[in-house]
């Protein structure tokens, strides 16, 4: 209701409102306002528009600061192509009684640098579950928000090549039995299983959204959070020989003091193509540069193999003093012993410390 103060003022009473149900109509009363009627009116007062889109066929890709995670699926197997040149070439792998067999399309091989956007989309999808979403194994993403998140310039030329990873990816067909969730079981498939962008017209050749739909293979590896955060640095090596390395050290060595592999097994495992000469000199040159994010390496001459030490608070170091101790002192006797099966040493690293 309406009344004057003893200012002269007007003041408005609160009018209470009956609540009935979500939707009502409250007729009010007419009131005087400096002698002035005000006539009876109609008010309407609404909850929330109805949700007009409850079953969304897509997961929006929204969260700026999702961690990025990775599937360990294809930490585990080489997969992507190291090097950005073309390779038409079908890879196959066989490890621990599992077959993969990778064939590209006429375009190539997806490569690693490719895979930032199934390490783009698999990230939003796991944050948007541990905010209780309802995932879609197609996620709508931002081209903008795909290439800051993994370290990339956000010039034309950038957006251009987004059409390129997404035909290698889609062309790319794995065929394994290797597998994600509970499920095992022969088959062929993409990398995704189709994508569609669409274009602001406003703006020329600059993408307004893109919808990734992801296999299967790779979808049930997410929804049952077979995924490994990683560090967002890993956006920043440049090499994919680096980028490799980091996946296998942060799937086997993970939280652990340390991990060690040959060399031999190293490279079979990245999906290098160099010789194995070249690939050691590339390892020792990674060593070298301490550029790994996570991870201290050092390399071992006499056994030909890798160690990575975990960088995360005093574990690389007191490992590494364990392990330089353990040299130091080491009974002679041993130390011949051990100088003299060093050829032997680097197939025993096989199967040292994997599954």
């Amino acid at each position: 209701m309406v009344g004057d103060t003893p200012n002269g003022r007007s003041a408005i009473h609160r009018i209470q409102l009956p609540f009935r149900s979500a939707i009502h109509r409250v007729h009010s009363q007419a009131v005087m306002i400096n002698g002035s009627a005000i006539h009876r009116v109609n008010m309407t007062t609404k909850t929330l528009l109805p949700l007009r889109h409850p079953n969304r066929d897509f997961f929006i890709a929204d969260i700026l600061d999702a961690s990025p995670r990775d599937d360990m699926a294809s930490m585990e197997n080489p997969i992507f192509s190291l090097s950005k040149n073309p390779d038409t070439s079908i890879k196959e792998y066989t490890h621990n009684g599992h077959k993969l067999t990778v064939t590209p399309s006429v375009l190539g091989r997806a490569n690693i640098w490719d895979k930032d956007i199934l390490i783009y989309c698999t990230s939003q999808l796991i944050a948007g579950i541990n905010l209780g979403r309802e995932p879609s194994p197609t996620v709508r993403i931002t081209a903008h928000d795909l290439l800051t998140a993994t370290n990339r310039h956000t010039g034309g030329k950038n957006y251009s090549q987004l059409v390129n990873a997404f035909e290698r990816l889609a062309g790319t067909r794995l065929k394994t039995d290797i597998k994600t969730g509970d499920e095992r079981e022969l088959q062929g498939f993409g990398l995704i299983d189709r994508w569609k962008i669409v274009e602001n017209q406003q703006i020329e050749e600059r993408m307004a959204f893109i919808d990734v739909t992801l296999s299967d293979w790779l979808y049930r590896a997410v929804l049952s959070k077979e995924v490994l955060s990683i560090n967002p640095d890993y956006f920043r090596l440049r090499g994919g020989i680096e980028r490799r390395v980091y996946e296998l050290a942060r799937k086997h060595c993970g939280k652990q003091s340390k991990w060690r592999i040959g060399i031999e097994l190293l490279h079979k495992k990245s999906g290098s193509q160099s010789s194995i000469k070249h690939f050691r000199h590339q390892a020792k040159r990674i060593v070298n540069s301490e550029i790994m994010p996570d991870y201290k390496l050092s390399f071992d001459e006499e056994k030909d193999q890798v160690t990575f030490y975990n960088r995360k608070g005093n574990k690389a170091a007191k490992a590494q003093f364990d392990d330089q101790m353990k040299e130091l002192f080491m009974p002679p006797q041993q130390q011949r012993r051990t100088k003299n099966s060093s050829t032997k040493s680097a197939e025993k690293q096989l199967t040292f410390g994997l599954k």
